[in-house]
Order: structure tokens, then C-alpha cells, then sequence
């Protein structure tokens, strides 16, 4: 668990319904988000204003920061990773959680390598924020917000946001599509069976439903609306 005010991340043991912290480790630097690779082996963080991944150690419960950080593009606030453990993409933001009319990108790490490094950014947009990769490892999107929160007089306003489809084959990332959805586009999950993406319009306060056709990702035109804010979301197996 990631804790922004006190630069640490937070070591949590799961037995059933008994949930509880066991750790704390000290980051050095505000942490937006950590997830462990697929083997459970590794954890990573994004360290957002230091505009770097940290790489983290896993040995059954225990959690080791041995101070390897990754350079990514500036402002990195999510990061996910492939199925198969093979690479990991950092959706960097930019401009601290905002737009700003620049252009911004996805960084690719890979976690085969001894060391992991990054071996490419693609560039997706203004203010990538929400990443998602399917379930079968072969695309990715970022959520771009893509002057939607910025001000109507900005030049770079837009009412609506976007998501940049990745294509993924093997250490090879590249766009291959820009989908406009809706009003300051935050999250972002893949239904299990990897079939459709749903897109959460924080402005909005609805889910787009986008439909997906082997590496194809279209706009069914179909929302729903949710009581909230959808700023995040995490969708399980079932």
C-alpha cells in the first residue's frame, strides 16, 4: 500500500478475512502506486515526483527496498505489468496531475533483464494517468486527460479525454490507436475475459464501455453512471 504523506509503502498480511499491516518501508520519496509482479517475487512503486520506479524485493513477507531506481518520463503515477512478468509500463503524467498541451508518454521496463532498465518511452499523449494492460498481456491503454480538467480558456483545453491503445508484442510497445471518451478519463480495467475495457469519466461520473477485438479497441457508445468520482478502478477474476 502506498502512502503518499509518509513516503513509505505499507507491508499488509492476508489470511482470509484478517487483514493487517506487518511493515512499513521507507521510499525516500512520495509513492502513487505499487503492485507486485506476477510471480510475487518483485513489487513496483512509482516514485511521482522523483519521475522514477523503484524495484523492490519480495521473499515470502518480507519486503526489501534495495535502493533500485529506474529513470522513467516525468511524473510517473501508475504502473502496471504484463502477464507473464516480462515487461512493465509507467503512465508518466507529466505535469503533477494535470495537462498542459505537451505531449507525454508510457515508459517500458523490463524485468527480464539483470538489472531490470527501461528500454523505451512511446509517446501517448497530455497527461497519461490510468493504465491497464488485458488480461492475455497483448495491449495496454493509458487514460489521457487531455486538457479536459484544465481551464475552458487554456489553450489546450479539450471537454473530453482519450485513451492510447499499446499494442504489446513480446518488448515491443507501440500506439496504435487514440479513442476519445469522456471528461477527465482516470480509470481504467479490462473485464477478466479481456472481451471489453471499461473507462471511468471522472468528470462524468460514468464508465464508457469500449469493446475489444483481438489487438481492435472501439467505442460501443454505451455508459453507465456510478453514484461517484470513478478515479480508479481494479476489477477482480470473477
Amino acid at each position: 500500500m502506498a502512502n503518499r504523506g509518509d513516503n513509505s509503502i505499507s507491508v499488509l498480511s492476508i489470511n482470509g478475512t484478517d487483514v493487517k499491516i506487518i511493515d512499513t518501508v521507507p521510499m525516500g520519496d512520495v509513492v502513487s502506486h505499487v503492485i507486485f509482479t506476477p510471480d510475487g517475487k518483485r513489487a513496483l512503486a512509482t516514485k511521482f515526483p522523483g519521475h522514477k520506479v523503484s524495484i523492490l524485493d519480495v521473499d515470502g513477507e518480507k519486503v526489501t527496498y534495495n535502493k533500485l531506481d529506474l529513470p522513467t518520463g516525468l511524473w510517473p503515477y501508475n504502473v502496471a505489468v504484463t502477464p507473464d512478468g516480462g515487461i512493465a509500463l509507467t503512465a508518466d503524467n507529466g505535469n503533477s496531475g494535470s495537462s498542459d498541451g505537451n505531449i507525454d508518454t508510457v515508459s517500458v521496463v523490463d524485468l527480464k533483464a539483470a538489472p531490470p532498465r527501461v528500454i523505451d518511452r512511446v509517446v501517448v499523449g497530455d497527461g497519461p494517468e490510468g493504465l491497464a494492460i488485458s488480461p492475455n498481456g497483448n495491449l495496454a491503454v493509458a487514460a489521457i486527460l487531455r486538457g479536459s480538467n484544465a481551464n475552458k480558456k487554456a489553450f489546450f483545453y479539450n471537454k473530453t479525454g482519450s485513451i492510447s491503445v499499446l499494442k504489446i508484442d513480446g518488448k515491443t510497445v507501440t500506439k496504435t490507436q487514440d479513442i476519445l471518451v469522456g471528461g477527465l478519463p482516470e480509470a481504467a480495467a479490462f473485464t477478466p475475459d479481456g472481451k471489453y475495457l471499461l473507462v471511468g469519466n471522472y468528470l462524468d461520473s460514468d464508465f464508457s464501455i469500449l469493446k475489444v477485438d483481438g489487438s481492435r479497441i472501439a467505442d460501443t457508445g454505451k455508459r453507465f453512471k456510478v453514484p461517484g468520482h470513478p478515479a480508479s478502478a481494479r476489477m477482480g477474476p470473477k
